[in-house]
């Protein structure tokens, strides 16, 4: 089974490139923590690829999902996507606002659907916290309200989930809960990116969903 994780620097986690070294091009974040069980476990059973791309927001992933999933024949796409939509408004009026990020996700999983039929498709929450890269500073006072706006785009992403009858893996609630247990920091660096404990969050929960969907069916 091939899975291929598609999305933003959340995703992306520092990947490798260049291909010269197989384990770092699934980088160092959630995608590894899945893979590492997943292929732990079962060697000649799956196949893990890292197509994120930091700074990337639903219209880049519509952009380029031709070269870097549709050709590769995935079994499985796993996408994340949504808190850079907002991020580059806030930092600089370059981002996707909720209507035409609804449309362009829309596209995505439909011309994914009609390119790849056989293509099983995961949709996972966006998330923010509450940190060095989301909050309030001296020029932008509301910088932490209006990176909340994330919340929004995360229903957009669960709206399409239940439209297509897709898996979805709920992740802000599980993070918000897990940071007023301790600290926001030791699961998101920076409120957006996230630490070892982060991504082992994520990894559990997207672990759960595709065992669900898909591990008892086969």
């Amino acid at each position: 089974m091939k899975i291929l994780f598609y999305g933003d620097s959340i995703t992306d986690a520092g990947r490798n490139r260049d291909g010269s070294n197989h384990m770092s091009t699934l980088g160092w974040g959630f995608v590894r923590v899945i893979a590492d069980r997943l292929i732990g476990n079962s060697p000649d059973k799956y196949e893990i690829i890292n197509r994120g791309i930091s700074g990337n927001r639903v219209v880049d992933l519509y952009a380029r999902i031709k070269c870097d999933a549709w050709n590769l024949q995935p079994d499985v796409i796993s996408i994340l996507i949504g808190v850079n939509d907002v991020w580059h408004e806030v930092m600089g009026r370059n981002g996707v606002d909720i209507h035409r990020f609804e449309n362009v996700y829309r596209m995505l999983i439909e011309d994914t659907k009609k390119a790849l039929p056989n293509t099983k498709l995961i949709i996972c929450e966006p998330f923010v916290l509450e940190g060095a890269a989301t909050e309030n500073t001296a020029d932008i006072p509301d910088k932490y309200q209006r990176f909340c706006e994330v919340y929004e785009y995360a229903k957009v992403a669960k709206k399409l989930a239940e439209e297509f009858d897709l898996p979805f893996v709920a992740l802000q609630e599980k993070l918000t809960e897990a940071a007023e247990k301790s600290k926001a920091e030791y699961y998101l660096a920076d409120g957006v990116h996230p630490h070892i404990a982060g991504a082992t969050l994520i990894a559990d929960e997207w672990t759960k969903v595709f065992k669900e969907n898909f591990e008892k069916k086969n």
